[in-house]
């Protein structure tokens, strides 16, 4: 699903990408591990078939929409994978026979990993149904999710509803 949508966006991306990945990569000299160790996950769940150099472009792009409009674009990201990181999950577990939704906390890492994952797949299904660049529905999404709405934030409060709901089950909890 990914793959063949991404491609085509970056069909689009010529010499003005690469002066817009220029100029964020200068801007990029002055962020901590922590912030580049995020814009290297995005680079990484955005590729799919290995065409790293066109997802670069990509990702560059989005960025530079929103300085044009927000200022500041790493603090926008982190900000907005901060809002859709997940506190608990859902596991189905079997006891004596019964299927049970038992929720439990999420890992530091895997937070991170699956809000990226979410904001992409987000940004990827406005651009199936709005028929516009990918670069724009990343942004799109980027912005809803700093401002704590989106697919994504539905995505994370429908998690978060559904593990309040069977928190009654949290005893067959063993991991």
């Amino acid at each position: 699903m990914i793959d063949s949508v991404m491609l085509e966006g970056a069909k689009s991306t010529g010499a003005g990408a690469a002066s817009n990945c220029s100029e964020i990569l200068s801007y990029m000299g002055g962020l901590d591990s922590e912030q580049k160790q995020l814009i290297k996950k995005l680079v990484n769940f955005h590729m799919k078939v290995g065409k790293r150099t066109k997802v670069r472009a990509i990702v560059y792009k989005t960025f530079h929409h929103p300085a044009r409009t927000e200022g500041d674009v790493i603090k926008l990201m982190v900000d907005a994978v901060e809002n859709i990181k997940p506190i608990c999950k859902v596991e189905k577990v079997r006891v004596a026979g019964t299927i049970y939704d038992v929720p439990g906390i999420v890992a530091r890492d895997r937070q991170q990993t699956l809000a990226i994952r979410w904001i992409l797949e987000a940004a990827f299904k406005r651009r199936i149904s709005y028929r516009i660049s990918l670069e724009k529905c990343s942004f799109d999404e980027i912005l809803d999710a700093y401002r704590k709405r989106g697919i994504s934030r539905k995505k994370r409060e429908n998690l978060h509803g559904l593990a309040s709901a069977n928190r009654s089950f949290a005893h067959f909890r063993w991991w």
